[in-house]
């Protein structure tokens, strides 16, 4: 058996539907019954979800046999569903784990399977690399022990939690969902409905191909939900991604909304009633930090991947982690990126406060902030010579201001005396370095990144010399 094509990088494996054959599947299957017997778990139930792609379902229950032919019962959702409601599943019926088949954001023809673990945060690498180290032929159990597969309900139990969470009266606001034929149709509109709104939907119907585009909120994919808040038709704009664990967010003033403000908006609104440290990834913005500073609380800044967000949010007992790409949780919730249950959330903050408003508030009290982001080829084989080139060679300043500090925790990241910094770092599923910038004004962010091409091509030299 061919297992060369399977390789599981930050968030499981993803690639193009064709390497997702019953035999590599049923491998994936087998590895992970070896590693839950290894963990104790034998027997133990587990889920198995899946997003709307056409093969998604029967990848579902390929890795469904597989688990019930190692004696576990497997718990099946009755309709694909949201990564988050799969996480949340998890430990709300104290399963042992859970596969949850996506692509994501992905266009149609690509799948994926990612294994969560028993505490409903993202595996960490030992658990990865355990599972893609022992790949193997299955070998079933005689079927007189074999587990059980039925057919469960995600949807509302995790609405029942998020609407006990996040107290929510959302009666007279009329909402806009887009779902982008995703996961998160009748799931988002509906806990929003529940809470009260008007929910005007987009996109709500199930669509394999996602309208023949990637489930991908971004600017250029949410145009029509843009004008329909600009228009005066809704007072706000909520998008999930393909698998629902991501949100995207519409204001009447700003349009699309960047997700770094996003993410700021609603850790000032938390604050309001409760204290607590905010998590945050290396390329995230440092308003965050701001904000932390001015209300007496902390940030812990980690590698890009929600799975450090997640384990940093339990070690510090964090209030809020995310990321820039809009992956946010909370506390007392599972350590998941969760867009259902902040799409919620965001409804109220702004129901409270415009999130116009309180972005220009944030603004005005901390300082503007502007990012941007390029893509460099550079081949897998010479990332890491590049980032040696580049922690050995730092510069003492950068686009004439100072280098104050280093954090080289994901790639280089250069702080600098004006606030502003510089960040290159591998892609994890691309043969590119990225390099970020953040400043004051947009014409500061291009200087910056400017000068971290040079940079990064200046050690792309160095390491091939």
């Amino acid at each position: 058996m061919d297992t060369d094509a399977i390789a599981f990088g930050t968030d499981g494996w993803r690639a193009h539907r064709d390497a997702f054959t019953p035999a590599r599947v049923r491998a994936v299957a087998q590895a992970v019954a070896d590693h839950l017997a290894d963990e104790g778990l034998t027997g133990k139930p587990v889920a198995v979800g899946y997003d709307p792609r056409e093969d998604s379902r029967d990848i579902a229950e390929e890795l469904a046999r597989v688990l019930a032919a190692n004696g576990h019962d497997v718990l099946v959702p009755e309709r694909d569903c949201p990564t988050p409601l799969v996480a949340f599943g998890i430990v709300d019926r104290d399963l042992a784990g859970a596969f949850m088949v996506t692509a994501s954001h992905n266009p149609p023809e690509y799948n994926g399977v990612k294994f969560i673990p028993a505490d409903g945060a993202p595996a960490l690498p030992t658990v990865t690399d355990a599972i893609e180290a022992n790949l193997r032929e299955p070998e079933p159990l005689p079927e007189s022990e074999w587990g059980s597969v039925r057919e469960i309900d995600l949807v509302e139990p995790h609405a029942e939690h998020v609407l006990a969470l996040v107290e929510a009266d959302l009666d007279g606001r009329t909402i806009a969902y887009d779902a982008i034929h995703g996961a998160g149709r009748g799931v988002t509109d509906r806990l929003l409905e529940q809470a009260g709104a008007t929910v005007e939907r987009r996109r709500c119907e199930r669509d394999p191909t996602f309208g023949d585009g990637a489930p991908e909120p971004s600017p250029e994919t949410l145009s029509d939900l843009v004008a329909t808040v600009q228009n005066g038709d809704a007072n706000l704009g909520i998008a999930n991604d393909g698998d629902a664990d991501r949100i995207a967010v519409v204001t009447p003033r700003r349009g699309y909304l960047d997700e770094n403000l996003l993410f700021a908006a609603l850790y000032d609104y938390l604050l309001e009633e409760e204290s607590g440290t905010a998590i945050r990834t290396v390329s995230t913005t440092g308003l965050i930090d701001r904000i932390a500073d001015a209300a007496g609380e902390e940030i812990v800044e980690v590698p890009v991947g929600f799975k450090w967000v997640a384990r940093a949010m339990a070690d510090h007992d964090a209030l809020i982690g995310g990321e820039e790409s809009g992956g946010f949780s909370i506390r007392g919730h599972v350590r998941e990126k969760d867009g259902v249950l902040v799409a919620l959330l965001t409804a109220v903050a702004d129901a409270e406060e415009p999130l116009d408003d309180r972005v220009d508030r944030l603004l005005d009290t901390h300082g503007e902030i502007h990012q941007g982001r390029r893509s460099l080829p550079c081949p897998d084989e010479e990332k890491q010579g590049v980032l040696r080139a580049l922690a050995t060679n730092r510069p003492d300043e950068v686009a004439g201001t100072p280098v104050e500090g280093v954090n080289e925790d994901d790639g280089v990241k250069l702080a600098l005396a004006d606030g502003s910094w510089l960040l290159a770092r591998p892609s994890g599923t691309e043969p590119k370095m990225r390099v970020y910038a953040e400043a004051k004004t947009d014409g500061r962010v291009a200087e910056l990144l400017n000068a971290g091409e040079r940079l990064v091509e200046d050690a792309r030299r160095r390491a091939e010399a």
